[in-house]
């Protein structure tokens, strides 16, 4: 979302653009390479905790976050695996943001898409593994008692949690990003006067048209609940808190979006 190079928008910042504390120094390549490759991890392995988890539990009412939510269930009614329905979506989000941004950028759409490629096949990897795949570890068994329910209801909000903080630490780091991520920025900084509840919401129309579409061919709607609206309340004071409480010393790089 963030580009660097380009003018800052000439917008009031919200209180939260307000609270960051944003540096163009000096950390090492290496370092910063090292923060995404952390930052990717967790957020892959949370993805998948929320997704599984809420398969484990009979009806499932946990939910996953909302862009994976609408992406599993975009990809299971087209007979897509996880990696291809992530990586198939976030095509179709670097072309709606190009759409928005009113110009084609290879340099945006390299870096999306260069996050997507690691992200989507540590996505797979993580699913394989906690689903029984692999053959050193037999899975996440089903909720079959009270106390697993509670502890996958746990487990799922660890799984958000783990999301709020790995966007932390990549938007920090400020290398390349998500495009989910960069249509959040988009909206924010170009179309909302860097009013961040505002674009975030109006971010999760796509995700919405996805699942419409989904529920319409396959006739199933799963992965939204508890997790979901979880998510949706405190995913975002996660991501806040964690840009204080984990690695601090690391701050945000300079913010720039574009504005062409």
């Amino acid at each position: 979302m963030t580009r660097p190079g380009v003018p800052r928008p000439q917008n009031k910042p919200d209180a939260a653009s307000a609270s960051f504390h944003t540096t163009s120094t000096t950390a090492s390549t290496a370092s910063l390479i090292a923060y995404f490759a952390i930052s990717i991890v967790i957020n892959s392995a949370g993805n998948v905790l929320t997704l599984v988890t809420s398969a484990k539990i009979h009806p499932s009412y946990l939910g996953a976050a909302y862009w994976t939510a609408a992406t599993a269930n975009f990809g299971n009614a087209l007979h897509w695996n996880l990696f291809w329905s992530f990586i198939i979506i976030g095509l179709m989000t670097i072309v709606l943001n190009a759409v928005l941004v009113g110009h084609w950028s290879w340099q945006r759409a390299l870096g999306n898409l260069l996050f997507m490629l690691p992200f989507s096949a540590l996505i797979q990897v993580f699913a394989d593994f906690f689903n029984g795949v692999y053959p050193f570890f037999a899975g996440l068994p089903a909720a079959d008692s009270p106390a697993m329910i509670i502890f996958y209801i746990c487990l799922n909000f660890f799984g958000d949690a783990l999301i709020g903080i790995a966007i932390s630490i990549y938007q920090r780091v400020n290398l390349i990003l998500h495009p989910a991520d960069d249509l959040m920025q988009i909206l924010r900084f170009k179309y909302f006067k860097g009013r961040a509840a505002t674009a975030m919401w109006v971010s999760y129309l796509p995700p919405t048209i996805l699942t419409i579409i989904a529920l319409i061919i396959s006739h199933q709607f799963t992965n939204f609940g508890l997790g979901t609206i979880f998510a949706l309340l405190f995913q975002g004071g996660i991501t806040g808190a964690a840009d204080k409480i984990v690695f601090p010393r690391l701050h945000h790089r300079a913010i720039h979006v574009s504005q062409n």
